[in-house]
């Protein structure tokens, strides 16, 4: 029999988008937070950067008696926190820390990294400054946590509180045998480069602390795939130092190559990235974390039916307004991409390539409406949009100027989406059956014009479309299984390879999710699959297509976190056995 694994007391968890909706890593934490929560109860710990500072968040409820005693404490060490909890399911404790103080000290801060870890600061630029102090502000909020927690009562709750709990009986027990306190496991969990320095400051200031280390993506890996150069092809001749100085990326992958090479346990979130930081990083991982779903965020089967119609609804509503057309729910066959914005690495590009080969196909069997929910550089709602929308049921027969965009870009002349429509010349003409419509705007329920949430738009989808050519993992076409709605991804993304292995084939729509063999060169045989693909789709029975909805669903429930969290439960084994022996070392 294997030994039973190590399981920490208590966990910290830092990443930038905790309580900070940004992208794809505040999904992977947020909707993990409910099973880690009911697993830990107030012993993990989320910490992110504090920009709402007094303003109200949608993301975070403070409690002042929430660790009251640390707060005060937390104030004479000069911390600026705020303590309370994340308004996701399960509604973990979370800490705010306002990191500008740290900006004097910057060179100090870098100065130590390089002597300690020959992290190169020299270069960096843009984000990498407040990425690094909030990150150094962040293992400080883990040390004072950790030493309070060391020296304190364990019984008593972080209200102050006494409370029974399985750590208390651990406590009692092993004070009845020493009157030394109990020697408590704790793992501080970093994601991404920009919580690297934390982790090296905890390796190096509190070695007790067993350090994991996640990369979503590897900074160079993305950088050389969003620089138009082959990545797969040629992963086995890269050199991860050459590139990063070939692409300005020294500072990112300097933090994030020594970060991997010191923690205890190092993780990424799918075999592909795997080989990524074999390659780029030369470092194998301890442990690969996909990621999972929590499918409290999918509506329960009384209201699924309702909030999926109203989605489509207001959808319609929209794209009529915009357009000046009659589109009806029944003919309609609505399809969407979305994602960061990234054009090549996200295949938005492809995805407008097939839309419009997608128009000159005879087999479509309904008008195609195609909304890209991309973040741009947005400016505002189009007020000539909205002033249509306000007026209710009023038909209009001709279309607004730019009939393909419902927010103004600062970057009109500049924006990909827009020069790659005006290109083909799709500009949505009354005849055309593919209509394409950019939403630039982060879906939160109040962006002026659709106001919906992100997950709203996916349950009012019958297809979503993510050919992305970079994509470590994926989490835009689990979201959509999750809602019950069938999807076209491809084999370079993580999500994609998972699929593909759990039905022991390539995967069709038929299995809820085609899986595109995508390669460094195939962008046009890529972009005639989907077309093929969606016009069959628009061909589909009811029965068919109700089939298929309901075979996204089923592979959806193996991707919940209960089943993915097992792979959490490793990585902290072999973090708190390496953080053992480290410290039993130091004490011989």
């Amino acid at each position: 029999m294997g030994k039973k694994k190590l399981t920490p007391d208590f966990i910290f968890e830092s990443s930038w988008e905790v309580c900070n909706k940004v992208g794809g890593i505040y999904t992977v934490l947020s909707t993990r937070a409910k099973t880690l929560q009911e697993a830990f109860p107030d012993r993990i710990f989320f910490i992110g950067p504090d920009f709402w500072k007094e303003k109200e968040s949608p993301y975070f409820r403070e409690e002042k008696a929430l660790l009251a005693e640390w707060q005060w404490q937390a104030k004479e060490e000069g911390l600026k926190v705020r303590v309370g909890r994340w308004t996701v399911p399960g509604e973990p404790v979370a800490i705010l820390v306002d990191f500008s103080p740290y900006f004097e000290k910057k060179n100090d801060i870098y100065t130590w990294l390089w002597e300690q870890y020959g992290v190169d600061s020299l270069h960096a630029y843009g984000d990498y400054d407040e990425a690094s102090m909030f990150s150094y502000a962040a293992g400080l909020v883990v040390e004072s946590l950790y030493h309070w927690f060391e020296n304190g009562d364990l019984r008593f709750g972080i209200y102050g509180h006494q409370q029974r709990n399985s750590l208390e009986d651990k406590v009692i027990e092993q004070s009845q045998i020493s009157n030394l306190k109990p020697q408590i496991k704790v793992v501080y969990h970093a994601n991404e480069w920009m919580c690297g320095l934390g982790a090296l400051y905890i390796n190096n200031k509190v070695p007790q602390i067993a350090t994991i280390f996640t990369t979503h993506a590897t900074s160079i890996g993305r950088s050389i795939a969003g620089n138009q150069k082959p990545l797969y092809d040629y992963l086995f001749a890269y050199n991860g130092d050459q590139m990063a100085d070939e692409l300005n990326m020294q500072s990112k992958h300097s933090i994030e190559k020594q970060t991997a090479h010191h923690v205890d346990c190092f993780t990424t979130v799918s075999d592909i990235t795997a080989r990524e930081c074999v390659e780029l990083l030369d470092k194998p991982v301890d442990v690969v974390l996909p990621n999972g779903f929590d499918d409290s965020f999918v509506p329960r089967p009384q209201s699924f039916g309702r909030k999926r119609k109203l989605a489509r609804r207001r959808m319609l509503e929209v794209a009529n307004a915009l357009l000046g057309e009659h589109l009806k729910d029944e003919d309609t066959l609505i399809v969407s991409t979305s994602g960061r914005y990234e054009f090549r690495n996200k295949g938005i590009d492809v995805f407008i390539e097939a839309m419009n080969r997608l128009l000159r196909t005879r087999e479509l069997n309904k008008t195609v409406l195609a909304f890209i929910d991309v973040p741009g550089w947005t400016g505002e709602p189009r007020q000539d949009l909205k002033e249509r929308l306000t007026k209710g049921d009023k038909v209009y027969d001709s279309p607004l100027e730019v009939p393909m965009i419902t927010h103004w870009l600062h970057n009109m002349g500049h924006d990909n989406v827009l020069n790659m429509l005006k290109f083909f010349d799709m500009h949505n003409h009354a005849d055309d059956k593919v209509k394409v419509i950019f939403l630039p705007c982060y879906l939160d329920g109040r962006d002026g014009i659709l106001d919906l949430t992100y997950y709203d738009v996916v349950l009012g989808n019958d297809l979503c479309i993510y050919p992305s050519y970079y994509e470590p993992w994926g989490y835009t076409p689990l979201e959509a299984v999750a809602f019950h709605v069938p999807c076209i991804t491809t084999d370079l993304a993580g999500f994609g390879l998972w699929a593909n292995k759990e039905f022991g084939h390539a995967g069709e729509l038929a299995d809820g999710v085609k899986v595109i063999h995508r390669t460094d060169y195939n962008y046009s045989e890529v972009a005639d699959v989907i077309k093929d693909t969606v016009a069959a789709y628009s061909n589909f029975t009811p029965k068919q297509v109700e089939a298929c909805r309901k075979a996204a669903a089923e592979l959806s429930k193996k991707a919940l976190w209960s089943h993915f969290i097992d792979f959490y439960y490793e990585a902290y084994d072999v973090a708190l056995r390496k953080a053992e022996e480290r410290c039993s070392t130091k004490q011989l």
